[in-house]
């Protein structure tokens, strides 16, 4: 099982050796989220030299989504929002990839564990293929329109919301998708699932419970954790791949409220020595400083 990772910048992360089996070419990683039982990960690439891989298989079900760059899978090429995904045991084609390039790596189900092949692994489920889309060429589908995603108990869909689906298992429901939410876009109730949920922000910024997403920050949560109420930026809305290992329904609970009360003791405007600047001056990140810091607004 993953910890729950929530909220994080990935630049408050450092740089690990990529892992990769069979490859030529130098990369690293930052760790977003890293589940130690399994191998299962989502993990920030880049690319510090020109990179290549033969054809094979991967123990994990793996997908890649392109940041920026360019990366030729087989005969495809893919630049900012290439994405390609391969079940376990299903043939990726060879990969070539330019330096400087930087991906979103998600692995499920296993570790980085690749053998090279010519040909499918048997026993590999039918329905179950490569799957390679630009999704910079898809459109953007308003959620009013119907999707397996944000409807309330009641089947009424979430207004504001527009997706681009990039994966989903027809038998489990697992599936990729971008999200982009209207400027100022806001949904007020807290809401929990009963399904695991990730996302990385791209574009734009949004406020909620456990924080500020800006581009680059990204949470893995486990279901049933209450979050919300969510509020995207008024002038740029937010953008972000998110992620679910099952179709995402939404629990909503109302009148929702965390009261905390009681008397100082030891501390407070009696105990001089207690008091500074601010009682509580939370810090982010030695190397990048406070989360109020407006540089990363």
């Amino acid at each position: 099982m993953r910890p729950h990772v929530e909220l994080i910048d990935e630049r408050d992360l450092i740089w690990h050796t990529a892992e990769f089996a069979h490859a030529t070419g130098t990369a690293e990683q930052r760790n977003l989220s890293y589940d130690e039982e399994d191998g299962s990960a989502s993990l920030k690439v880049r690319f510090t030299g020109a990179w290549s891989r033969p054809a094979g298989v991967h123990h994990a079900e793996t997908e890649w989504y392109v940041l920026s760059g360019q990366v030729v899978v087989g005969e495809t090429v893919l630049a900012s929002g290439g994405f390609w995904m391969a079940p376990a045991g299903v043939l990726t084609p060879p990969i070539t990839v330019a330096e400087g390039t930087e991906i979103l790596l998600f692995r499920e189900y296993g570790d980085w564990s690749f053998d090279l092949a010519d040909a499918d692994r048997p026993g590999v489920r039918e329905d179950q293929r490569f799957v390679v889309v630009d999704s910079a060429a898809m459109p953007w589908i308003d959620v009013k329109d119907g999707s397996p995603m944000r409807f309330d108990l009641g089947g009424t869909p979430v207004p504001g919301l527009y997706i681009k689906m990039l994966h989903r298992d027809e038998k489990t429901g697992f599936y990729t998708r971008l999200i982009k939410a209207k400027p100022g876009w806001r949904e007020v109730p807290l809401a929990h699932h009963p399904c695991s949920e990730e996302a990385y922000c791209l574009d734009g910024a949004f406020d909620y419970n456990f924080g500020k997403m800006w581009p680059g920050t990204y949470f893995w949560r486990p279901a049933l954790v209450r979050h919300g109420d969510f509020t995207a930026d008024a002038e740029q809305g937010c953008t972000w791949i998110v992620r679910s290992d099952s179709d995402l329904v939404d629990w909503y609970t109302d009148n929702a409220r965390i009261v905390m009360e009681g008397d100082a003791t030891n501390w407070g405007p009696d105990y001089a020595h207690t008091v500074g600047p601010r009682f509580v001056e939370p810090v982010r990140s030695r190397s990048i400083g406070p989360w109020e810091d407006p540089t990363y607004q």
